[in-house]
């Protein structure tokens, strides 16, 4: 009896253990969880150099309408080892998403991000045009 008392309280536990862990919300491939907000912008935007400080010689501009997003370097910046930071809306994410340094030396052709809406359905590509401060 005490045997079989074990067993269903075993039971019980994984069965409620297997309940608690339903998923309620979607998740994406990033395993991100899919809202129902549709706000897609950039709030703001830091530049980092391979030291990890700021390369910004003012802030930042950035134009929500035209997504655009302008910065200036300071003078000798290595422009192929930058570290771009995005602070997004709340549950937007970014595409592609940045895991490491990214070249930004070929000053003709702006880097392109899209930022994807909370429920991800609405993407807005902003478009990040690097200048570089005059000596």
């Amino acid at each position: 009896m005490k045997y079989y008392l074990k067993a269903l309280s075993y039971t019980l536990v994984v069965a409620f253990m297997l309940v608690a862990c339903k998923q309620d919300f979607p998740i994406d491939e990033d395993g991100l969880l899919i809202t129902t907000r549709t706000d897609c912008y950039v709030s703001n935007f830091e530049l980092l150099g391979a030291d990890f400080q700021t390369v910004r010689t003012k802030n930042p501009v950035i134009d929500t309408t035209a997504q655009t997003i302008a910065v200036e370097v300071f003078f000798g910046t290595d422009l192929k080892n930058l570290y771009p930071q995005f602070s997004l809306v709340t549950d937007a994410k970014l595409d592609p998403k940045i895991t490491g340094p990214v070249d930004f030396s070929d000053l003709g052709n702006p880097k392109t991000y899209t930022v994807v809406s909370g429920n991800r359905k609405v993407r807005k590509p902003y478009t990040v045009t690097i200048t570089v401060q005059q000596p």
